[in-house]
């Protein structure tokens, strides 16, 4: 083959490089590696969740991502920071950046959780209305919304942290208008914590008392949430033995094991192949191209069978 010729045949091939590897790269349903991983930050991710779209369950893959290395827990009320994750009691612990801690108290959003969501409110958080009006559906004493026994305790401590000042109320105010919900035993998915409607100016929740429950600065402030854990499958922990990451793909969100080189497959990872994609696959193109123009024109045949393959 000729100089002329070969260059004739490379310069073409580049020209249509732009328009073949969408083709390849279109094959692929789901994200290749580099958009599922094991980790988010320093927190391991374990199936159900996934670090994005097409990483673990469907089901959950619309509440949980990975965002710059924070975990995200979204809700219709907001976008919240997941703080852990653990495993074997199946609980998140979220943290929302205007729930009042005794250090910081302003004016809070309301929380809520899908009625069709996989999570729960557990057993271990209080929640805690604060600065509501005196007219506030809360203290409807035919309703019993409010804890009225140890939750006393827990308001006093509360109106007795100086950050009490960003909710307009002075330091050791009247905990008349404190009330320790009880509102999200049991009700479970769907539950929604409405401070407009209640006429609380910010709420908190906490999780545990630490070393001194009479001290609230020692208090762990969060909200802990149970999640289902029926979603583990034996096609799943085969995808996870090869090294595989469990994600779904299609249009019927249908099952799919994502190999940490880039292929996809419907059962495991065992005996996947390297899969052409991104720019190591356009490095691959690049010097079987040349060895086509400047070597035998077998090469440039090569090229053409395996990005129509």
């Amino acid at each position: 083959m000729s100089l002329t010729s070969s260059a004739w045949i490379f310069l073409n091939i580049l020209l249509l490089l732009p328009l073949v590897t969408p083709v390849s790269t279109a094959s692929h349903a789901i994200p290749i590696n580099g958009t599922c991983h094991d980790t988010c930050g320093t927190i391991p991710i374990k199936f159900p969740f996934g670090t994005g779209f097409g990483c673990g369950h469907p089901d959950f893959a619309r509440y949980i991502k990975c965002s710059s290395g924070t975990l995200q827990f979204s809700t219709g009320t907001g976008i919240y920071t997941i703080s852990s994750i653990d495993y074997p009691s199946s609980t998140i612990f979220v943290t929302d950046p205007l729930m009042s801690t005794c250090s910081s108290m302003q004016n809070s959003g309301s929380f809520s959780l899908d009625r069709a969501s996989p999570f729960t409110i557990t057993e271990d958080d209080i929640f805690v209305l604060l600065g509501c009006s005196t007219t506030s559906p809360v203290f409807d004493l035919d309703e019993e919304l409010c804890d009225t026994g140890s939750g006393s305790r827990i308001c006093r401590g509360l109106y007795s942290c100086k950050g009490v000042s960003g909710i307009g109320l002075p330091q050791n105010a009247p905990i008349s208008t404190c009330c320790v919900y009880e509102s999200p035993r049991g009700l479970g998915s769907g539950y929604a914590l409405d401070l407009p409607k209640l006429q609380c100016s910010s709420y908190t929740s906490i999780s545990g008392f630490g070393d001194d429950a009479g001290d609230p600065m020692q208090w762990k402030f969060g909200i802990s949430l149970q999640y289902n854990d029926s979603y583990s499958s034996d096609k799943c922990k085969d995808c996870e033995a090869s090294g595989g990451l469990c994600g779904f793909a299609g249009l019927d969100q249908s099952f799919a094991c994502i190999c940490r080189n880039g292929v996809n497959s419907s059962n495991n990872c065992l005996g996947r192949g390297f899969a052409w994609s991104g720019t190591v696959g356009l490095k691959i193109q690049m010097e079987m191209v040349l060895g086509g123009c400047f070597g035998s024109y077998t090469r440039l045949t090569e090229v053409k069978r395996y990005r129509l393959h």
